[in-house]
């Protein structure tokens, strides 16, 4: 019997997954959201078709035996928990605080007058649609918070897909799902606690408000700080595999537990716990695709797919529930619609900004289905009123992505904001603005010191956490003690505070500080470095003494260092005429960067504007054409060399970095590189290819460039070249790759 329990188990899941996946793509593939395949797969495998087709094979493999019944619900229950993880870890409270006050408006009304027509609905609802007249007040909270919530993904999708995730409008219709998704979890929770009371009572009422409340203050001050600690430490602590996703989950269950406890749903647990995550500085992208997969993989088309069985459309033929159904769904549309485009009007939008902004807001989708979901289970909600507000939660969603895209289409973008728009895309594209974490390893030299000062340069701007290795001398480890570490951590948190003021004077955003791990090693091979880069990180930076030696080779324990650390690499050397000392960076300081177009060029662009910006030192871009043509005005490869300077000059105009750029013919790159040298760089900064090979070689221009010039050289090796054969790179690769 054990077996066969098991069997119908495995086979309840397979069929959920199967046909869930299967119209969740064909739906996708037709600019629907998939959750609505998944959801009307559940449906079709319900009594509405499967079971009216075949009863006796649907009966018994969605059997109601309670105890087969418990197996499958158990599942759906933690998908629940996970969405709604998910749902928060994908809930950006920052780009809320960023838009302003117009989402308030918005959300306010959008969610207070369809609110108020679901409650009101629920006074007029026949007794046969409730299990328990007597509940009619809280079964109209469940109803009016069903009505009133907007579904962020869905919204976000189609707003993706119209390319206006980025346009003023569409990030105050994203923060405006925000605040709605959050408003609805507390009233969940509210009406939850309502509900295990029996009635509305004032005093549980008020004890119920008070205690989520205090929950809420603790997450966002205490809470906050302890997931953080407790994902940095499982990330760096941990040998085992996906340590960092079983602490998540952890984190999650205890947050559900404690909601539980003070007698409100564990969804608000869960939904507060993936804000958390979410913000969390050291959470990579890959960590969250991996959660994200397994949460989307399984546990989102069982969910759905078991709210779909609980609904029975046949029932719709009823004439007065299908008329109910159609009621409910006017009012839900009207509802919705009205309250935002209200909320838009009222914030000064105008006619079209409001229509699209109350035609954004009218998609359910997932929110509505677990609200439903847990009225059902709470016996709140009768299975044919659950079956009504999935109807209406699938019509409002399909024709919201249409409905949304005819009214975006209508408006047109200003000078102002393509302006903006065109800045953000750049900084997609750029290559520090996409780092997550920095690894730093460095010793007492100078050339350690200064490194550490660029590293802070470049992770300060956005609170980057950076983890600092400092290298001793195993003899003299005894008598230097710490001392070593805290200079470097000093030198790290200067160029933090450098870069920190300057991107706040810019953008007139806060910016955190960074976050600083610093240890003390004896050695650093390339089993130590590889240990250390499982963390995840997005940049070695090396400072070192006596890396290179007098004939311009790299040292051994440079080449097995930068061997552990499979990704983009940022060696700092002191040019071969060097005094040893390193510069200081103010303004006036010019920084040189040699181009060709390649990617690794680009780069090292974007590095250097990085370093130039808190001092407001200048960049000058050096591009050195090796064509036959010469720089010829008109040529193919006049009009490349254009092409590749005025991108780096966007980019540096979005760095607000003053920028020189310049064309050189008729000579070698290493000596028009030493020439520009001579005229006053403080530094270079090249983007550079590693060569296959026994020794550690970047190339006949790198060397060279290293051996002529009299001031460090900052080489920044690409993660993606670094890992492709050099023989298809390195013809392209020798001024900036």
């Amino acid at each position: 019997m054990g077996g066969s329990a098991e069997g119908v188990f495995v086979a309840e899941i397979v069929l959920l997954l199967l046909v869930g996946r299967g119209l969740g793509e064909i739906f996708q593939r037709h600019g629907q959201p998939a959750i609505m395949g998944q959801l009307i797969g559940g449906i079709l495998l319900g009594p509405s078709l499967f079971g009216w087709i075949w009863p006796d094979a649907q009966h018994h493999i969605f059997s109601n035996d309670p105890a087969q019944k418990s197996m499958i619900d158990a599942v759906s229950q933690l998908g629940i928990l996970l969405l709604l993880l998910l749902t928060g870890m994908e809930t950006d409270l920052r780009l809320v605080r960023r838009v302003g006050a117009a989402c308030f408006s918005i959300s306010i009304t959008g969610v207070v007058v369809p609110f108020a027509c679901g409650f009101a609905l629920a006074r007029f609802l026949p007794d046969s649609l409730l299990p328990d007249p007597t509940q009619r007040v809280v079964a109209g909270l469940f109803i009016g918070t069903a009505l009133s919530i907007s579904s962020v993904k869905i919204v976000a999708m189609v707003v993706r897909e119209m390319n206006f995730m980025r346009r003023n409008l569409g990030q105050v219709i994203i923060s405006s799902a925000i605040i709605e998704d959050t408003i609805g979890w507390l009233i969940v929770a509210v009406t939850f606690g309502i509900a295990t009371n029996g009635s509305l009572q004032v005093l549980p009422l008020f004890t119920t408000v008070a205690e989520v409340a205090l929950f809420m203050v603790f997450s966002f001050t205490i809470g906050r700080r302890l997931v953080f600690t407790l994902i940095r430490w499982s990330n760096d602590s941990f040998r085992s595999e996906y340590a960092v996703i079983t602490v998540i989950l952890i984190i999650m269950g205890v947050m559900a537990l404690i909601t539980n406890l003070i007698g409100v749903h564990t969804v608000l647990g869960a939904f507060v716990a993936g804000i958390l995550v979410g913000e969390s500085p050291i959470l990579s992208d890959h960590i969250e695709g991996q959660l994200r997969g397994l949460i989307t993989a399984l546990f989102m088309p069982v969910f759905f797919g078991m709210a779909g069985l609980s609904a029975d459309i046949t029932v719709l033929t009823d004439p007065t529930l299908a008329l109910l159904t159609l009621a409910l769904v006017a009012i839900a549309s009207v509802g919705k619609f009205g309250g935002a485009f209200l909320g838009g009007r009222l914030a000064g939008m105008s006619l079209k900004e409001a229509t699209a902004v109350g035609s954004a807001m009218n998609a359910r989708g997932s929110t509505e289905v677990i609200i439903a979901s847990i009225g059902l289970s709470m016996n709140i909600l009768s299975h044919n009123l659950f079956t009504m507000i999935v109807t209406m939660a699938v019509i409002t969603t399909l024709a919201m992505p249409p409905m949304l895209r005819w009214a975006l289409g209508r408006l047109p973008v200003d000078d102002a904001e393509k302006q903006r728009v065109e800045r953000e895309l750049l900084d997609e594209r750029g290559f520090v603005s996409r780092l997550e974490r920095l690894l730093l390893l460095v010793d007492d030299s100078p050339a350690g010191k200064f490194t550490a000062y660029l590293a802070g340069l470049v992770g300060g701007g956005s609170g980057m956490p950076t983890t600092l290795l400092h290298l001793q001398d195993g003899k003299l480890a005894r008598q230097v003690s710490d001392q070593g570490p805290e200079r470097a951590s000093r030198e790290v948190k200067k160029g933090a505070a450098r870069s920190a003021k300057a991107v706040s004077k810019a953008e007139d955003t806060p910016v955190d500080k960074v976050h600083l791990t610093a240890r003390t090693e004896l050695e650093a091979s390339a089993e130590t470095i590889a240990a250390e880069a499982r963390k995840g990180y997005g940049l070695l930076l090396v400072g070192l003494e006596n890396t290179v030696s007098d004939e311009g080779t790299f040292s051994g324990a440079l080449k097995d260092i930068s061997s552990g650390f499979d990704g983009p690499l940022c060696l700092v050397l002191n040019g071969a005429k060097a005094n040893g000392k390193m510069p200081v960076l103010r303004a006036g300081t010019t920084i040189l960067v040699p181009v060709n177009g390649t990617e690794v060029a680009r780069r090292a662009a974007d590095f250097a504007l990085a370093l130039a910006r808190p001092h407001q030192a200048r960049v000058k871009v050096l591009y050195v054409s090796q064509a036959r043509q010469g720089n010829r005005p008109g040529s193919v490869s006049h009009r490349r060399e254009e092409a590749v300077l005025k991108d780096v000059a966007d980019l540096a105009d979005r760095y607000g970095v003053a920028v020189d750029t310049a064309i050189r013919t008729r000579a070698t790159a290493d000596r028009s590189i030493a020439k520009e040298v001579a005229k006053g760089a403080a530094m270079v900064v090249m983007g550079v290819t590693q060569r296959p090979g026994e020794e550690l070689f970047f190339g006949d221009t790198a060397t060279a460039v290293l051996a002529a010039v009299a001031c460090p050289v900052v080489l920044l090796a690409s993660e993606r070249v670094r890992r492709a054969d050099a023989s298809a790179e390195q013809t392209a690769a020798e001024i900036g790759a």
